[in-house]
């Protein structure tokens, strides 16, 4: 049963408490990555033979099989999948960044250059869930930014297959190869490159505790979106609110995952013994119920405060991945919002809206990195190059400064550069 506690009757440490897996992986996915640096293309087919019980005789799905899915698909969920690609890519398309050049001075000019990332892997989970939403949300921003190779790897199913629906939603957004690889394997694979995987110049996408290591242990050979923790919700919530509908949608959270977190923050008690039972009743309707159970139980927690605005410093202090303001008036507090990957405003405005239709990205910095991340966009898509030029006479009307300046910090060499041209 949920934890419901009073904010000023416990410590902020168990209020601000978080799940942090036991299970050390280092070690793991440094030898998982060493072997396939080392063995390549051989390494990935004892991997997928281990992990993903399937022996595979080719690692990149076909044009066929994209075909073969994409017709097996519902119609419907094809509808859907082209409108949520529609919203996603006009909410980032308003992202886009423009170069730009300097010429106030005369004999000068500066600017900067935004280029698109060349190479890019996303990696789409498989595990207990397949997320073709993921395939939209990191696939269109690289799309939108321009591109050139778009290598996506998920892991396949025990038939050797990459589940239908995934497949469609590469098709949709435009991915450019597909591989059957997951786990550490498929994040090194990415960035060392081996007989069939090219390698790439940044990897995007959630995946679990294993994926999280390795793209952590590649950064620097490669560049990466962020290390990505277990899925949260927060939600400040009145008096005023369904505790059904505030219950299913902490259950949203809690259902991806033993470890994910799911927070409801109210100044209202009846709201929060009223949610506390109402998530009894759902968890037993579920068809996941055993890993929403373990996460209510284990990580869910109801923090009763005094007012709406006490809910908004915890949560600031808290930084959620995901932020539902439960409230009549939600844009009188939109301000007060420091910290929070992604916020859901109003009383009908649920998460999963976000998930996987409304069009802001649902890749979102976890574990109070919201702080200082921000969610995946087209900026992860592009890196900005700048260059300087100065004529000789624009040159020289500031070589002395540069020179003075270099020889502040012992540089003389630096000074010589600069006056040198005057002679």
């Amino acid at each position: 049963m949920i934890k419901i506690m009073n904010a000023k009757e416990v410590s902020a440490e168990e209020i601000f408490s978080r799940v942090v897996p036991t299970v050390n992986v280092e070690q793991i996915v440094a030898d998982i990555i060493d072997n396939v640096r080392k063995n390549g293309d051989s390494a990935l087919f004892a991997y997928c033979e281990a992990f993903d019980k399937v022996r595979l005789t080719a690692l990149e799905v076909t044009e066929a099989e994209i075909e073969e899915a994409f017709a097996a698909v519902e119609p419907e969920f094809i509808r859907i999948l082209k409108d949520a690609a529609e919203n996603i890519r006009a909410f980032h398309e308003k992202q886009v960044r423009n170069s730009f050049i300097i010429n106030g001075k005369k004999g000068v000019v500066m600017g900067q250059k935004v280029i698109p990332i060349e190479k890019v892997g996303l990696y789409v989970p498989g595990g207990t869930a397949a997320y073709p939403s993921t395939v939209l949300m990191d696939s269109i921003p690289a799309k939108i930014a321009g591109c050139e190779e778009i290598v996506m790897v998920t892991p396949p199913g025990k038939d050797g297959k990459v589940n239908p629906a995934i497949l469609a939603a590469a098709k949709v957004a435009g991915v450019t190869r597909i591989f059957k690889l997951g786990g550490a394997q498929a994040v090194a694979a990415l960035a060392y490159g081996t007989e069939s995987v090219p390698a790439v110049h940044k990897i995007v996408g959630p995946g679990n505790a294993f994926v999280a290591e390795a793209k952590k242990q590649v950064f620097g050979k490669v560049s990466i979106d962020m290390i990505a923790g277990p899925s949260e919700i927060l939600i400040v919530a009145d008096g005023t609110c369904d505790p059904a509908v505030v219950a299913a949608d902490m259950l949203s959270q809690a259902e991806h995952d033993k470890l994910a977190s799911a927070v409801l923050v109210t100044d209202s008690p009846a709201l929060a013994d009223a949610v506390s039972e109402e998530l009894e009743k759902q968890i037993a309707l579920l068809p996941r119920k055993e890993i929403a159970r373990e996460s209510i139980d284990k990580n869910g927690k109801i923090i009763i405060t005094q007012t709406v605005g006490e809910a908004i410093e915890i949560s600031n202090e808290i930084a959620p991945e995901h932020l539902e303001l439960c409230l009549d008036n939600p844009f009188d507090y939109l301000d007060e919002i420091k910290h929070a990957g992604s916020i859901f405003m109003g009383k009908n405005c649920p998460e999963a809206l976000g998930d996987y239709f409304a069009g802001p990205n649902h890749t979102l910095p976890t574990s109070g990195t919201a702080k200082f991340s921000s969610p995946l966009s087209v900026d992860d898509f592009v890196k900005k190059t700048q260059y300087t030029y100065f004529t000789r006479d624009a040159l020289a009307a500031v070589a002395d400064d540069v020179a003075y300046f270099a020889e502040k910090e012992g540089l003389s060499a630096h000074a010589r550069s600069a006056v040198s041209r005057k002679k």
